[in-house]
């Protein structure tokens, strides 16, 4: 675990203070509404050997805060011939401990030398009292909460200057006090912060087996214009005390069921760009990039409209 510097105010932080929130595409390549990839350090050989006819790809920024090095060699081969999408995990966006300085600067430096497409990062929290946990852990769904994480995001918009996406995380227990449904959180929130949503429709559904809803009740609820990327990835199924719980890994292929919320998804919002994540268990790169085209194959139906 790493120990967080305390923040004593915006100012001292770097924050911009201006409330205007701009537009949601940095100058790297543009993302069309086609599938994608997770780039892993496990696939950056044969990635730049091959060269694989895939428009974009999605990395997880905290890998490349490093003042140098053959990372950020990589990203920048990279970032020359493709659309680039920088995906956070650390911002710790629903914690009540300050945002941590040092990570949103090193952010921000990393989005002015990458320009992405795109920045997102999780709804979540990881950290209390300053210390750091390894995991993306769910909101309560209360009015108090959606005030918190509006303040927060705003914040991180100003630091980067810039509109982020967020993402809705899996979950395994049923949160007490909770005031909305899921659903209607995530539609309230993005509207309040002016960020834009990262649909994740693998844990749409891991949380809709998990607690108990339709997850196309999910999707019916949010606007087409709120939504700027959908997620998708593998899950697993384990029995805890007796009862079967889904569980968000990205260690496997995606299953049928959440091939078909995706298709449901992308028929009720339209066409937008979907990434493909796996982060364990990977298979060779050629393996990868077949079943990502399986998402390009959903929006070539005539059923499925150009958003």
């Amino acid at each position: 675990m790493r120990r967080r510097r305390r923040q004593h105010g915006a100012r001292q932080a770097g924050f911009l203070t201006t409330a205007a929130v701009p537009a949601a595409e940095g100058r790297s390549r543009p993302i069309p509404a086609t599938a994608g990839i997770g780039l892993r350090a496990a696939h950056h050989a044969d990635f730049l050997a091959t060269r694989p006819a895939i428009p974009w790809v999605e990395v997880h920024s905290e890998n490349f805060f490093a003042d140098g090095g053959r990372q950020l060699q990589v990203l920048d081969a990279v970032r020359r011939d493709y659309g680039l999408s920088l995906h956070g995990v650390g911002l710790s966006l629903g914690s009540t401990d300050p945002l941590d300085p040092e990570h949103l600067r090193r952010l921000a430096r990393l989005v002015r030398r990458v320009e992405p497409a795109l920045v997102s990062e999780h709804v979540a929290w990881g950290s209390v009292e300053g210390t750091f946990l390894n995991d993306l852990l769910p909101m309560p769904c209360t009015n108090e909460a959606l005030a918190h994480l509006v303040s927060r995001i705003g914040q991180v918009q100003d630091a980067l200057g810039r509109r982020i996406l967020v993402e809705n995380v899996s979950s395994y227990l049923r949160l007490a006090g909770s005031e909305m449904t899921e659903w209607e959180f995530f539609v309230a929130l993005a509207r309040r912060a002016g960020c834009l949503l990262l649909l994740d429709v693998n844990n749409i559904f891991v949380n809709a087996a998990n607690h108990g809803f339709d997850p196309l009740v999910y999707l019916e609820a949010i606007p087409p214009e709120l939504v700027a990327e959908f997620h998708i990835a593998g899950h697993s199924v384990v029995e805890a005390e007796g009862e079967t719980l889904l569980v968000d890994t990205h260690d496997a292929p995606v299953t049928a069921a959440v091939w078909q919320l995706l298709e449901a998804a992308l028929t009720r919002i339209g066409r937008r760009p979907v990434l493909l994540e796996r982060d364990a268990r990977l298979p060779p790169l050629p393996e990868l990039l077949a079943e990502a085209r399986l998402a390009d194959q959903l929006m070539e139906r005539a059923h499925v409209r150009v958003a």
